[in-house]
């Protein structure tokens, strides 16, 4: 059992922790433990601040032998002693200190701590460990090199600002698990070594010892176990599980491992799966919301927005939409055409296409506004950003306006929803390039004209994604998403459609324009999945081979069953306001994918090598 606030009798260290010294204890003698978090040296006076996980204590030491004119009895020069002592212990040692609780003086009473009216005279010390000189301290918060940061991990841990987005990471966990369990779901775990699949990503391979040239790989994620799951009759499974990428990092991606809330529903309909992740992740997320959460709109109200994937590409120009934006793309490909404005007429005419994006209020900005977002389209591979400027609806200005008619001006603006003294921005290009690029510009103008709400958690949900897409190399059919989700029309959709007007039962679920999980109804038809592994490029004979567990359970008897997966990590960086995921994350590997503080990726003996049957190629320059 943990130990409480008030009651640490069992420990030698401790009768009490560091958060719970109060001033109604003043008088009495405890004992307490930790970190010498600082030390303030006032001449006679020596405050210390000691800090253990719970909280600080304020601790304070005088100095007799510094009182001038006095003399010293044997308790006294005691007392001088362990001043000394104490004075000379490095910050981040480790003591056990004991003495009796007294009132602060009014002037040095901190408000800010549950333990700020009262103070521990200290009468004894014990030193637990010694510190070295600190690489970096840690008593206060401040930006250092982040491989310096990962190479001391754990005395970066001890700073307050990541104990705090660490300990809300287990809290977040803790209460996932709880609100799972109440929507009556089951915590299973499933393998970690289990057989490499294509699943998107590069495996992690761990060689087998005892079966010869063959691997075992980390789970992606453990999708098939979670359909295994299913079909084996346990219908509602969770678990806060680890899956591993070989990939490359990004801010929002760990290179190597990450942890996932994954569930699965067995007899449920998308609309079931999707509700019960919005009651879990709205609950959390007003739970541990860092604002104001008795704000009704601090986070989105159920049930969340659907928007179809067509919709989310042209309005926002991105599957992962951040709403917090007010700003929506429209396209006016067919207001341009044939108009007298030859550039877009002509693009339009010859099969490109006209996006606008308004920007609010941006009328009254200076002329090196406009310049500047210009020259940012055309580092960005565009020819310009073009733009109309709209002081009053019916007086568009700047180049564009000058060369289409009044009445082309006035349809653009309300095509667009605009307002007096808002501007409007055009890109034009091939639709994929115009869709990807106007999401920028989106998001850009967003934040130049400060139309982004900073206290919401805006979740939706994007529904209805194509089931197969062209591969730019190749040009064969290929998955777009999970290659185990059911096509919108079953078989019947996937014999008689053309694949790429194939539409997934799929759903992504987005917050603040970070996606937090994929999902998917899945294809539980025997025949049916086949076909769509076919079209995909897959036969029967691959299927078995690349997919024997799950292409084996298929033919027993298969529930219609449905789950999503959204990430811990990322779901811990919207709470605690971060935008890089190492920074939620105990101890990341860095972008290169090193643990700088283990020393991993490492060299292993010849020794362990020959016991796997491998060898090492670059040997010569191996450490030996």
């Amino acid at each position: 059992m943990p130990t409480s606030s008030s009651d640490s009798s069992a420990s030698p260290y401790r009768t009490q922790r560091c958060d719970a010294l109060r001033l109604s204890q003043a008088g009495s003698e405890v004992r307490l433990a930790g970190w010498i978090s600082r030390k303030r040296n006032h001449g006679n006076l020596l405050f210390i601040d000691l800090r253990d996980h719970w909280g600080i204590t304020q601790c304070v030491l005088e100095n007799p032998e510094r009182s001038e004119g006095v003399e010293l009895d044997a308790l006294q020069r005691e007392q001088g002693s362990l001043f000394l002592e104490m004075e000379k212990l490095a910050l981040e040692s480790v003591v056990s200190v004991a003495g009796e609780v007294r009132a602060r003086s009014g002037d040095t009473v901190n408000p800010h701590l549950p333990t700020g009216d009262a103070e521990l005279a200290l009468s004894s010390l014990e030193v637990l460990s010694e510190s070295d000189p600190l690489p970096m301290p840690v008593n206060r918060d401040a930006d250092y090199p982040e491989d310096l940061r990962l190479k001391y991990r754990f005395l970066d841990l001890r700073r307050a600002s990541m104990r705090a987005k660490i300990l809300l990471r287990s809290q977040v966990i803790a209460d996932l698990r709880a609100r799972m369990t109440s929507e009556g779901f089951t915590e299973f775990q499933t393998p970690i070594l289990t057989a490499s699949s294509p699943e998107g990503a590069r495996d992690f391979l761990v060689p087998s010892r005892l079966q010869a040239d063959k691997f075992y790989a980390l789970p992606q994620a453990p999708q098939q176990f979670k359909q295994l799951l299913m079909i084996a009759g346990f219908e509602r499974y969770f678990q806060i599980a680890p899956c591993f990428r070989d990939e490359d990092a990004r801010s929002d991606r760990s290179p190597g491992e990450f942890y996932q809330l994954d569930f699965e529903m067995a007899f449920a309909s998308a609309d079931e799966i999707m509700s019960t992740l919005e009651r879990v992740l709205h609950g959390t997320f007003s739970e541990f919301a860092s604002f104001d959460v008795a704000s009704p709109n601090s986070v989105s109200t159920l049930p969340f927005p659907r928007i179809s994937y067509a919709d989310a590409m042209l309005r926002y120009g991105s599957d992962k939409p951040d709403l917090r934006n007010p700003i929506e793309i429209c396209d006016v490909s067919d207001l341009f055409a044939g108009s007298s404005f030859a550039i877009f007429a002509n693009a339009v005419a010859s099969g490109a296409c006209v996006r606008a994006i308004p920007a609010p209020g941006a009328a009254s900005k200076p002329r090196s506004f406009f310049d500047k977002l210009n020259a940012w389209a055309r580092e960005q591979g565009l020819q310009g950003l073009g733009y109309i400027s709209y002081p009053r609806l019916g007086d568009g200005q700047g180049p564009i306006a000058r060369n289409i008619t009044s009445e082309l001006s006035l349809s653009l603006a309300e095509r667009a929803g605009l307002s007096d003294g808002d501007a409007l921005f055009f890109v034009c290009a091939e639709r994929k390039q115009a869709q990807s690029f106007s999401g920028l510009v989106r998001e850009r103008l967003g934040l130049a004209c400060e139309s982004i709400a900073t206290d919401i958690f805006s979740f939706c949900w994007i529904v209805d994604f194509p089931m197969y897409e062209r591969d730019a190399d190749s040009g064969e059919i290929i998955f777009s998403h999970n290659p185990f989700s059911m096509p919108q029309g079953g078989m019947l959709a996937l014999t008689e459609k053309d694949p790429l007007d194939i539409i997934a039962s799929q759903y992504d679920i987005v917050c603040n324009g970070v996606e937090l999980s994929s999902g998917a109804l899945r294809n539980h038809d025997y025949a049916s999945l086949q076909r769509a592994f076919a079209i995909a490029g897959y036969d029967a004979a691959s299927l078995q081979s690349r997919f024997p567990g799950i292409f084996s359970a298929m033919r027993f008897g298969v529930p219609p069953h449905g789950g999503a997966a959204p990430g811990i990590e990322r779901i811990v960086m919207l709470l605690s306001g971060e935008s890089n995921i190492r920074e939620v994350t105990c101890f990341p590997l860095n972008q290169t994918g090193q643990d700088l503080l283990m020393g991993a990726p490492s060299f292993v003996s010849r020794e362990q090598l020959k016991a796997l049957g491998l060898r090492q190629l670059s040997d010569d320059k191996r450490k030996k």
